[in-house]
């Protein structure tokens, strides 16, 4: 009697990076930075820089950890986001909040979470080179007090507005690229995730770029070809 064929051996899960001892804020610095942050803010509840200030139900300022080594940058709020006044709390929040805690294994209020544009677009558009103008240096006074290790901008908008490339997010993403020399990982929206699902694994592999990163298997000080001009 033949025997029958057994199945074949399950192979063994790869094990997957995540940020190992991500940095632990200092107390001192966190009540410094977020004083700082906090005076910044208020004025802007107020602002009438832009046409946006016109449909604005909350301001959308910054969430978390104002002594991150991780800031994460979308381009603007969306209606949940408007009406909580928290940024990325709707879908492509969710999905934010996953590539946080499951893919680089970090608590989301241990990062930071901005956007380009402040006050939410009508209609969720994208928002326009002006508006993006009179909000930028709000942004950019964030980034500088809060000095992160690494920036991860998601989508085209941000990406744009920091690094003044007009090259399209599907070859940007991956590449490392620097803003006042701090790092950053341009890669894919959430919002464009949660509508191209097989595109989340390209999204993956910029994320273990930061993961390596954080965890010092990366030197940057090395630049690849093309890029001796970034660091």
């Amino acid at each position: 009697m033949a025997k029958t064929a057994s199945p074949l051996a399950a192979k063994p899960a790869v094990p997957q990076p995540f940020v190992r001892d991500f940095p632990r804020p200092d107390p001192t610095r966190v009540a410094d930075k977020a004083a700082r942050l906090c005076a910044l803010e208020e004025p802007l509840r107020t602002c009438e820089a832009c046409r946006l200030c016109s449909g604005r139900t909350h301001l959308v300022y910054g969430v978390g950890n104002p002594d991150t080594a991780l800031m994460f940058i979308g381009e603007g709020p969306g209606r949940d986001e408007d009406l909580q006044g928290e940024p990325f709390v709707g879908r492509a929040g969710q999905l934010l909040t996953e590539m946080i805690t499951k893919g680089l294994r970090v608590r989301r209020e241990d990062v930071y979470i901005a956007n380009v544009v402040k006050c939410r677009p009508p209609e969720n558009r994208a928002p326009q080179p002006d508006e993006m103008e009179a909000c930028l240096p709000n942004l950019i006074r964030q980034i500088e007090i809060i000095q992160p290790k690494v920036i991860v901008t998601l989508g085209a908008i941000p990406a744009k507005a920091l690094l003044k490339d007009s090259t399209g997010i599907t070859r940007l993403r991956g590449n490392w690229r620097a803003f006042k020399g701090i790092p950053v990982m341009p890669t894919l929206h959430p919002a464009y995730l949660l509508r191209n699902p097989p595109a989340k694994k390209d999204c993956w592999e910029d994320l273990k770029r930061v993961i390596a990163f954080l965890n010092g298997e990366l030197d940057l000080s090395a630049p690849k070809a093309g890029e001796e001009d970034l660091f």
